[in-house]
Parts: structure tokens; C-alpha cells; sequence
């Protein structure tokens, strides 16, 4: 129980700080960072990629590393956080320069992904080190998307109550009518850039320094609370080709790639539609907590409706949040916001609850299929972040372009109806559609309960038959001697 209490613990951290740039990176490139959308989506896209690319290459450096006294994969994790936490911190800095600003954001927006990828990839492949039994498999997990989805919570309310007043601007307080003089329209709500101590800049920093400072706290209960078991690992090329003709890791990967790139674009544009769009400037930060204590509080739920009902059957629940969506971007209302909140928290637990769920099952079956590989358990985990990270990359620096196309302008109180329009579907139609498409391939994910159990029992079986042919080596070496 202690184990897997500071396993979950380690990896709240990522999440924190995943959490506050999900939300808040991008409106803070617009309109604090006064960077175009179209450089707004280079930085995202590109520092999405890099975190994606830097998957199979942290997954071959990792199946190649040595037994150390503390492990083979928490060397990884312990190496890359205070690197981590450095570009965290940079990457909310404003610098005094603005020529060079899009260099500045992109270059340690690419180390902040690249180096959360190496903690991540080694993390969690540490699942499959906890125990061998699908349950205490199945109960880590859930405590490990508790403390997740917890952290998600805390980063995205840490930011957003630190920095709500760098977005709220007195002239956009009134409500106006339809028909806005332009120069109501067009007049600027930022600072002046040059102006290095202004309030915007400040209140950002000082929520990285906090951020900052609890993801080291993470890192040591993890270090202190968890012990890794060696097991010796299979050639990373070899496995990686293997893993790639996997049926059921295919299917799998490819469903959730398109539910997380949906999710990425609820999170991404969340706040710019509630600022722009919905007319729910000075409820932003509230409404994002209600949803992440939504999901908090879900994931138990979720846990027991899996064990009883399957995990298949529970993936239907995260095309919840489908209608109550649209009904948000078609009817503007406070109080349908909130519902819309709270519902969307309960589909965002199910989609991350069930893939780091699942994926042990497709390792167990893996392992059946080829019981004489070993080690390959981050060749699964590293892969299955690339995709959905590169898909995620694709899908805001689409969404960021997007609003470049249809004229966004950063700091003035109201929009081009295009760029309106955009948010919308951006919040509405296109997560909707790659919901139901990542729903319709999972219906071919050919992991059943009953194939579980059956696994299950072939690879005690295994472990059996494996623990007894080592017995008997040691025998006869004794016998010999």
C-alpha cells in the first residue's frame, strides 16, 4: 500500500505542471508573450513533436542502461528533474528582448516536453514492477490516475488563481451590446512588453516558482517510497518491431490517440472560448477547477465500474461530455457551463484512467505471445507517449494556426466572429468527432475480460514452469560442485 501510495505521488508532479501549460500556454503566448498565433502554434506544435520524438529515444537509452543499486529506470528520473524544473520555470520568463522571443519560448517549451518524456517514459514502465498480479496491476493504476488527475487539479488551480488578474481588464468588464464601436473592439488590454516588471509577467513567474516546488517535493516521496525489481531486457529494435505488429497494442494506441488529441484541444482552447467566446471571462479559473475536481473525485468510480462492468464497457463514458459540449457552444449560460464542467471531468478521469489501464493487459498478452522476451515493458510505454503526444503536438498547433487564420488578435476585449467560430468548433464539433472515431476502433480491441483471466492464469502457469527449471540449474550446479 505504501509503494504504491509514493508511486502515485511521483507522478503527480508531471501532471501539475503538464496541467497549468495545457491551459495556460497558449492565451499566455498570445497575450502576454504578444507572440502571433501562427508562432504560438510553431512553439506548441514543435514542443509537442520534440517531447514526441524524444519517446523512442529515451525508450532505447533506457532498455540499454545498466542495473544500478537504486534501479534501472529511477537513475532516469532522478537525472532529468532538476533539468526539468529549470526549463519549467524559463519557460514562463519574459524576456527583455522581443525580436527573439519566439527562439526563447520554443527553445525551452522543446526541453520542458523533451525532459518530461524522460521521466515520464521510465515512471511508467515502473507499473509493470510493482507486481506481477493484474489486480494490485489494475489498483496502482487507479491510485497512480487519483494522484494524476489530483495534480491536474492543483497545477490548473495554482495557475489560474494566481494568474486570473493578468487577464482581467477593467474596460472588458462591461458587458457591451452587439453593435461595438471598433475602437472598443481593437483597444489593448496587455501591458506594454517592454515593461519587464509588469503585473501580467510577474504573477506568471511566481506561479512557476510554486509549480516548481512541488514537483521536487514529488520526486523525493517517489525516490524514498519505491523499490524497482530488476528483469533483464530484450534488444530495443527488435522490440520495438514486435510491438509494432501487436494487434491488440495497435488498436489500442490508436483509439486513445485520438480521444487525448481531443482532450489536448478541450485543454489548449478551454480558456481562450470562456475569455472570447462564451462570455465567461471572469468564471475561467472556477469552471477549470470544477472540472478537474470532477475528475478527481470520478476516478474511484471508475475504478470499480471497470472491475465490475469492463474496461471496454467504461470507455463509453468518456463520450459524455459530447453533448453537454455542443449545448455549451450553441447556448452560452453560466449555469450550463458548470454542468458542462462537472460532466466533462468525468469523461477526462475515463480517458486517462483507462488507457494506462489497459496497456498492462496488452504487455500481459505480449508476453504470452513471447514468453522469451523480457524488458520490453518500455518499449510499450515510450512508444504509446510518442503517438499521443505527436498527436497531440498536430492537433493544438492546427487549432493555433487556425486562429491566426481567422485573425485573432491578442488583448482586445472582443473578437472577429471567425475567430469565435473557430473556438467553437475547436470546443464542440472536432473533439466530438475524434471522440466517436477513437470509440469506433476501440469496439475492435479484442481484449476481453474473459481474455484477461485466461492470460492471467497461462503466465502464473509460466512463472511456474520458469521457477522450477531455475531450481532445477541450481541443483544440478550444486550437485556438480
Amino acid at each position: 500500500m505504501c509503494s504504491k501510495i509514493c508511486y502515485a505521488i511521483g507522478g503527480a508532479p508531471n501532471q501539475v505542471a503538464g496541467s497549468a501549460a495545457s491551459f495556460f500556454l497558449q492565451i499566455y503566448l498570445l497575450d502576454i508573450a504578444h507572440i502571433t498565433p501562427f508562432h504560438a502554434s510553431l512553439v506548441l506544435f514543435i514542443g509537442k513533436a520534440s517531447g514526441a520524438v524524444t519517446d523512442p529515444v529515451a525508450g532505447f537509452f533506457i532498455s540499454k542502461s545498466r542495473w544500478t543499486k537504486i534501479g534501472r529506470l529511477m537513475p532516469w528520473v532522478l537525472a532529468c528533474t532538476p533539468f526539468t524544473i529549470i526549463s519549467y520555470f524559463l519557460m514562463w520568463y519574459l524576456p527583455p528582448f522581443v525580436s527573439g522571443r519566439v527562439a526563447w519560448y520554443l527553445t525551452f517549451h522543446c526541453l520542458f516536453q523533451a525532459l518530461t518524456t524522460l521521466f515520464q517514459v521510465p515512471y511508467s514502465a515502473l507499473t509493470m514492477f510493482l507486481s506481477t498480479d493484474q489486480k494490485d496491476r489494475d489498483s496502482a493504476t487507479a491510485y497512480r490516475m487519483t494522484m494524476e488527475v489530483l495534480g491536474t487539479l492543483i497545477g490548473a488551480s495554482l495557475q489560474g488563481q494566481i494568474v486570473a488578474s493578468a487577464h482581467v481588464s477593467p474596460h472588458c468588464a462591461v458587458n457591451p451590446s452587439v453593435n461595438t464601436t471598433d475602437s472598443w473592439h481593437d483597444t489593448p488590454s496587455i501591458p506594454d512588453p517592454s515593461d519587464l516588471l509588469s503585473h501580467q509577467a510577474k504573477v506568471y513567474m511566481i506561479a512557476a516558482g510554486v509549480i516548481a516546488g512541488v514537483y521536487l517535493l514529488g520526486i523525493v516521496v517517489l525516490f524514498l517510497g519505491v523499490k524497482e525489481r530488476d528483469d533483464r531486457a530484450i534488444p530495443f529494435c527488435k522490440g520495438l518491431a514486435l510491438t509494432m505488429k501487436h494487434g491488440p497494442y495497435v488498436k489500442l494506441t490508436a483509439s486513445f490517440l485520438l480521444i487525448s488529441t481531443a482532450v489536448q484541444l478541450e485543454q489548449g482552447n478551454f480558456v481562450l472560448f470562456c475569455t472570447h467566446a462564451a462570455g465567461l471571462r471572469n468564471h475561467f479559473q472556477y469552471l477549470v477547477v470544477t472540472i478537474l475536481v470532477s475528475a478527481v473525485v470520478s476516478v474511484p468510480f471508475w475504478q470499480k465500474f471497470l472491475q465490475r462492468f469492463g474496461k471496454k464497457c467504461a470507455a463509453c463514458g468518456i463520450s459524455w461530455m459530447i453533448p453537454f459540449a455542443v449545448m455549451l457552444v450553441t447556448i452560452p449560460n453560466l449555469i450550463l457551463a458548470y454542468f458542462v464542467a462537472f460532466v466533462s471531468g468525468l469523461s477526462i478521469a475515463a480517458s486517462l484512467l483507462l488507457p494506462w489501464s489497459m496497456l498492462p493487459d496488452v504487455v500481459d498478452n505480449f508476453r504470452l505471445q513471447n514468453p522469451h522476451g523480457k524488458g520490453h515493458e518500455t518499449i510499450f510505454y515510450s512508444s504509446y507517449v510518442f503517438f499521443t503526444k505527436m498527436s497531440a503536438g498536430i492537433g493544438l498547433g492546427i487549432s493555433a494556426a487556425g486562429l491566426e487564420f481567422t485573425g485573432y488578435k491578442p488583448g482586445i476585449c472582443r473578437q472577429s466572429d471567425d475567430v469565435i467560430l473557430t473556438l467553437k468548433l475547436l470546443i464542440g464539433a472536432v473533439p466530438a468527432i475524434l471522440i466517436l472515431l477513437g470509440l469506433l476502433i476501440l469496439l475492435f480491441y479484442p481484449i476481453t475480460e474473459e481474455s484477461r483471466k485466461e492470460t492471467k492464469l497461462a503466465l502464473e502457469e509460466l512463472r511456474r514452469s520458469h521457477q522450477s527449471t531455475e531450481n532445477l540449474d541450481s541443483h544440478e550446479k550444486d550437485t556438480s560442485v
